[in-house]
Order: structure tokens, then C-alpha cells, then sequence
């Protein structure tokens, strides 16, 4: 984890490039207690080792679904494809999709361990951080983090998407949502340590996988952070470091993670699976839905 001193940084979107109903604005001084934040999102490799250690089963896995990008649910699975998503049909409700067949049936992690672990709910998040010792980041304490020391920026490294023409983060690249010029045509996440860390040792604040925060974003909502590998400067540009959007506490999607923090003078709990940059590989292990 980063042990960061906290202090005094200015909040919000200083380009006036946000949607005025996630309310980024205005750029405010907010002030945060020291704290510490994991460097990486957790990742399918954690998340195996808790569901291991104490049998948590996800919402997902209760709920019998979750929510897949059209692009990535497999032929294996096409036939258990419940619906799509009024006004934003690329999401498929589909059967049998958790964190560990993150597609759905017919998929698994194998070569993603180090990915950072999708589907999982607010609750979830909680469960896992209850585990640990550990405690998801206020808002507040996740931009100061995400912004890496820099004021007033756009991105964790600065206000360049790509200096020098330099891929930076995970986001869409191609004609959302219809074409993704990825490898293989394949949009997804990629490991917790890709791309450089932010000035702080975090990895991975812009893109890839949405973070869940600890406040509540309206009645029955919760704030996430960060972006994922959906989001694109034509359709959500929600990368940015001062970007915000919210979902209910239950909900869980396939670009939808979470990191942990913790008050500074605590320590987590010996049983934990290691934290941030500490983290080791570890194969997971497949669960049998009910």
C-alpha cells in the first residue's frame, strides 16, 4: 500500500469537460487525513484467495447474472443471454456470469489472474475489505491519491492523453461500441501493474476498471472512480481524474472493480491476502455456482 501524508488539494474538474449531472464541479479545496491505498485494484488473484478462505459468494453468483459488453460474451454463451440494457443495449444481462466466468459460461480467468477482478458489487467490496482489515477510499481520498501529488491535472501523469503519442491507460480505442481496434477486435482489462504508476506508486486511477468509493453518490447509490476500458473521448471521457458516476450498492458489471485503503496507524489483519504492490500470483481456484 501507499502510505500517503494527506493534506489540502484542489477537488474537481478544472477543464469543464465533466457532464454537469455527475457533478464534478466546482474545483473546491478539500482537505484528507493521512490514510493509506492499495497501488493495485484487486485482482482476480486476490479475490480467489478470500472466496476461498471463507466461502463469500458474490452478488452475481446469488443473483444467477450479471452484466457483460456485448463484444466479449462468448458463442458458448450466447444462449444464455437474458436481454440487453434499455438505452445502452452493448450490456447483455447474461446467465451465469460471475467474477470467476467473467463472459459467462464457456469463459474463465486463465492468463488473468493478475487482472483486477470485475463483478463485484459495492457489497461485495465491503465483504472482501471486512476480510482484510481493510476499508474502501472515501472520494475524496481516491482522487487525492489518483492525482498523484500533481494539482489541477487531467490525468494522473498530466494533461496529455498520450505525450509523445504514448498509450497511458486502458480505455476504448476504435468506433464505440460497434469496433474495438484492440488485438483480436477484443476490448477487456489488462493486468493491475500495466502501464507506469501515477506519483504516488498507484496504478491503473485512469481506465480499466471502475473503482468503487466508500460515499454514497444519491438514495441507494454508490460513487465509482476511475473509468474502465468502455470508456472513450466520443461516448464517456469519464477517465479523467476528477470524473465521476455512481451505481446502486447490489449492481455488478465486467469493467466493475474496487481498490482498498486504510486509516494510517492501523494494520490489516494477519489473515489477509496481501495488499498493493505486496500481492502475489495466485492460481485461482473454480466455484460451483448454486
Amino acid at each position: 500500500m501507499a502510505e500517503l501524508p494527506g493534506g489540502t488539494f484542489r477537488m474537481g474538474d478544472a477543464f469543464g469537460e465533466g457532464y454537469p449531472a455527475d457533478r464534478e464541479g466546482p474545483v473546491r479545496e478539500v482537505t484528507v487525513a493521512p490514510f493509506a491505498i492499495d497501488t493495485l485494484a484487486v485482482s482476480n488473484a486476490d479475490w480467489a484467495l478470500f472466496a476461498d478462505a471463507t466461502n463469500y459468494r458474490t452478488d452475481a453468483e446469488r443473483y444467477g447474472s450479471s452484466y457483460v459488453f456485448h463484444l466479449l460474451v462468448p458463442r458458448a454463451a450466447e444462449r444464455h443471454v437474458l436481454g440487453r440494457v434499455q438505452g445502452a443495449p452493448w450490456w447483455l444481462g447474461v446467465e451465469g456470469a460471475s467474477w470467476n466466468t467473467p463472459e459467462g459460461p464457456g469463459s474463465g480467468l486463465a492468463d488473468r489472474e493478475s487482472h483486477p477482478v470485475v463483478h463485484i458489487s459495492h457489497d461485495d467490496a465491503l465483504a472482501y475489505c471486512a476480510w482484510a482489515g481493510l476499508r474502501l477510499p472515501t472520494e475524496a481520498e481516491w482522487e487525492y491519491a489518483a492525482r498523484g501529488g500533481l494539482d489541477g491535472a487531467r490525468y494522473p501523469w498530466g494533461n496529455d492523453f498520450s505525450p509523445g503519442g504514448r498509450e497511458m491507460c486502458n480505455t476504448w480505442h476504435g468506433r464505440f461500441p460497434h469496433r474495438s481496434d484492440r488485438p483480436g477486435g477484443r476490448p477487456g482489462t489488462v493486468p493491475v501493474t500495466a502501464y507506469d504508476p501515477n506519483g504516488y506508486g498507484l496504478h491503473n486511477t485512469s481506465g480499466n476498471v471502475w473503482e468503487w468509493c466508500a460515499d454514497a453518490a444519491g438514495p441507494g447509490e454508490r460513487v465509482i472512480r476511475g473509468g474502465s476500458y468502455l470508456c472513450h473521448a466520443s461516448y464517456c471521457n469519464r477517465y479523467r481524474v476528477a470524473a465521476r458516476s455512481h451505481n446502486t450498492p447490489d449492481s455488478s458489471t465486467g469493467h466493475g472493480g474496487f481498490r482498498c485503503a486504510r486509516d494510517l496507524g492501523t494494520s490489516r489483519a494477519d489473515h489477509a491476502g496481501l495488499a498493493g504492490s505486496e500481492r502475489k500470483t495466485l492460481a485461482p481456484k473454480g466455484r460451483t455456482r448454486q
